[in-house]
């Protein structure tokens, strides 16, 4: 409750003129002043970092189990090349009659080589080092594990006229620790942007308080001269929303700009299992929208401090 208005030639005896005189005094200066600005905007640009980094990730584990849900491995381990041969043509055959494959293709063995060959060297080609033949098969749906050991069932019969062992990996199964790491780092990122909220939101309600100490006396006249905490309040969240709007936009563009640079880095690896945490329009979206939330955070931050510390002058 504001006290009762002062005539205002009393307020011009002060030498502080009229109600909306006086309120100029709160109004902060052109020229942006204190550190707020930038700590907001370094804040923003680690929320944008952790945020894109999050949602490339999930993007990259949901289209790797969309890739991999419905696809196995077959692999014939025989070091003979004309045993490998035959029971990889038998694998293919009974793989190729089962209902649940949709597709069925034999790696060629200089595709394996030339996968393996940053590990294993020139010699991967040798004779001397026995390759495993590999089967890609493509499935019409996710198979359970009854289905996947029927599958194997299916190739133990087509090899034992050879005496050939064939093995069946499940990619999403194999691949499940990976999965698991992604999460992890997802959930990494989640907690991060939640701490620099928390940070964001801590620097602006002591620069809040800091600005009310600093116009305490200030504020005290203008309750004398009839203004009431309403105004008081919009004049500390006008410099509010200025230095947290300058701040946001100068760290969404540092953000834009660091993860421009981890793109050109992440391009040049040619990686298809990278490019498919590229990030989509929807996530572009949600990144813009980091710089207005942090505006909202601090404005709210500085409404709050500023009414707690109006209803403490009473």
């Amino acid at each position: 409750m504001s006290a009762p208005p002062v005539p205002e030639e009393v307020g011009q005896e002060l030498g502080l003129g009229p109600v909306k005189e006086v309120t100029t005094i709160l109004a902060p200066p052109a020229r942006l002043s204190g550190p707020i600005p930038w700590v907001i905007a370094i804040l923003i640009a680690l929320v944008v970092i952790a945020a894109a980094g999050g949602l490339s990730l999930r993007n990259l584990a949901d289209n790797a189990r969309a890739d991999l849900a419905d696809a196995v491995t077959v692999q014939i381990i025989e070091a003979g090349l004309d045993d490998r041969t035959a029971q990889t043509e038998a694998a293919a055959t009974a793989l190729g009659a089962h209902p649940l494959v949709t597709s069925v293709r034999v790696v060629p063995e200089t595709e394996l080589q030339a996968l393996l060959e940053p590990w294993l060297g020139v010699s991967v080609a040798s004779d001397n080092v026995p390759i495993p033949a590999l089967i890609d098969v493509e499935l019409s749906r996710s198979a359970s594990t009854d289905e996947l050991a029927q599958l194997q069932s299916a190739l133990d019969t087509a090899l034992e006229p050879l005496d050939g062992e064939a093995r069946v990996d499940a990619q999403s199964q194999w691949l499940r620790p990976v999965y698991d790491a992604l999460s992890a780092l997802q959930y990494l990122a989640l907690a991060l942007i939640t701490l620099v909220s928390i940070a964001t939101a801590s620097a602006v309600w002591l620069a809040a308080r800091n600005a009310f100490i600093n116009h305490r006396e200030t504020v005290e006249i203008v309750h004398l001269l009839g203004g009431t905490d309403a105004q008081v309040t919009r004049i500390f969240e006008r410099s509010v929303l200025r230095e947290a709007a300058f701040g946001a936009v100068i760290g969404l563009l540092v953000g834009l700009a660091a993860l421009w640079l981890l793109g050109q880095q992440f391009a040049s690896l040619d990686s298809g299992m990278v490019s498919s945490g590229g990030l989509a329009l929807t996530d572009w979206l949600i990144i813009a929208a980091i710089p207005v939330g942090g505006v909202m955070l601090a404005l709210i931050t500085g409404r709050i401090t500023i009414g707690y510390a109006l209803r403490s002058m009473l």
